[in-house]
């Protein structure tokens, strides 16, 4: 048996001189689970009051072949923060066999949905107040096991990657800018996602990145993942008590149904001062209408895409480590006293901002990432982050091909840039956001160093 062994190995490097192809290095494993809350089970607003035709996902890609397995993955949740979303991170690099910095979760930011927080938990625990059920960490981390164990088993069948491809397309009357200005410049009205007012559907559609974008991973003649991003708040209507993907959820089931091959993972963009308020005034079959234009956008970009080959060395990750500045507003002494004393109401709650408070005063860091696949780049950013950045990240390398998703670790909330935070607006108010104008620098000079423009401009 010995002698069969040893005389086998030269034969196969001959097979491999001889020009024989090898086995292909980048693999990709698809997973996805349900992450849709039970019957009377919070969320958000309001508690689980009946169940629809479409569930809430979490869903996403093991990408291997290029040093430590990188892995992609987006929430059908109104938020995923602080130790919440460090959990997510951890048990999802444990199962792919790699380490949490190379993780990227994100909240597609629906809001008939859950939101995860574990910091909150436990600070509601210790500090004993009602109310607030939203926190109770048990489904999500029942969804966290989902997601591990999905990855554990599909790491074995791990499809071969032989191409990418990147397309993008211009979505029609579903974006508008939500905050509107008056004559001094001063933010005077707000576009929200159903909007009521005729006068202020008239508004212009305002600063916006209409484009959606689509990163594909290829098989062959074969699709095996499609990832699309657009930056856009994901309501048509809510409170209804009824768990939905909403609009751009729609979307990514059409677009499956349509390239069934492939598992359609898509991410919001940065969407925090983006609404569909200009095209919905709140009528329910809105919904659908958004869904189909958004969908359209999608067909396009996936139509329009231009494919090219894939070795280990046109991919590669980075990540840097930023501190966020704590508003000065956000006082732990006060905010546990109105815990206590004041009725739980909104999503950013007291409880939300005591728990940025007390992962900022611990040192807790937030590292802002880079997915680099040939000439496309994946920025993974924190919070709810207007569309400013989307752009500005965009400008920095015209040459390649720049998505975003936002909505990763929520601590910090609202993340307005510097000029806002003068507006006013409910966005940058001191209920909204947790963080502070110097917030853009930061992130802005993260984003320059992830994309190379630095390293660009002295060459």
């Amino acid at each position: 048996m010995k002698r069969l062994t040893c005389s086998i190995v030269p034969v196969l490097l001959l097979l491999t001189a001889l020009g024989q192809p090898a086995e292909p290095a980048v693999r990709i494993a698809t997973f996805d689970v349900d992450a849709t809350p039970p019957l009377g089970s919070a969320m958000a607003y309001d508690p689980v009051k009946r169940l629809d035709d479409l569930s809430l996902r979490c869903r996403g890609i093991v990408l291997t072949g290029a040093e430590q397995p990188i892995v992609l993955c987006a929430v059908d949740w109104i938020a995923i923060a602080n130790e919440g979303h460090e959990a997510f991170r951890a048990e999802l690099a444990e199962a792919a066999g790699t380490v949490p910095s190379r993780v990227a979760v994100h909240a597609v930011h629906q809001h008939d949905a859950p939101g995860c927080d574990f910091t909150a938990e436990r600070i509601i625990g210790e500090l004993g107040v009602n109310g607030y059920s939203r926190f109770d960490g048990a489904f999500h981390r029942q969804v966290i096991r989902r997601a591990s164990d999905a990855i554990r088993a599909a790491m074995p069948n791990a499809r071969a990657i032989t191409h990418y491809g990147y397309g993008e397309a211009v979505v029609v009357e579903v974006a508008s800018q939500r905050r509107i200005k008056g004559p001094d410049g001063r933010i005077r009205a707000s576009r929200t996602s159903s909007t009521r007012d005729a006068a202020i559907r008239a508004e212009p559609e305002g600063v916006i990145d209409p484009v959606v974008s689509v990163l594909s991973f290829w098989d062959g003649a074969s699709p095996v993942a499609v990832l699309s991003f657009y930056a856009c708040h994901p309501q048509s209507y809510y409170r209804l008590g009824i768990p939905t993907p909403d609009f751009p959820g729609i979307a990514r089931f059409m677009r499956a149904q349509d390239v069934n091959a492939a598992l359609h993972v898509h991410f919001n963009g940065a969407g925090g001062n983006v609404t569909a308020g200009k095209y919905n005034d709140g009528a329910q079959e809105n919904r659908m209408l958004l869904a189909k234009r958004l969908a359209s956008g999608m067909k396009r970009a996936f139509e329009k895409s231009i494919k090219a080959r894939l070795s280990a060395q046109d991919i590669g990750w980075s990540s840097i480590f930023v501190d966020l500045p704590l508003a000065p507003h956000l006082d732990e002494a006060k905010l546990i006293a109105e815990l206590k004393t004041t009725p739980p109401r909104g999503y950013i709650s007291r409880a939300d901002q005591l728990a940025w408070v007390r992962r900022v005063q611990a040192g807790h860091r937030i590292d802002v990432t880079c997915l680099r696949v040939g000439n496309t780049r994946m920025l993974h950013l924190p919070g709810e982050l207007f569309v400013e950045y989307q752009l500005a990240a965009k400008a920095m390398r015209p040459d390649l091909r720049v998505m975003m998703a936002a909505y990763g670790d929520y601590g910090p909330c609202y993340i307005g840039t510097a000029l806002a935070y003068l507006e006013g607006g409910y966005e940058t108010q001191p209920t909204s956001s947790n963080t502070t104008p110097e917030a853009e620098a930061v992130l802005m000079a993260a984003m320059r160093r992830l994309l190379g423009q630095a390293n660009r401009n002295e060459q």
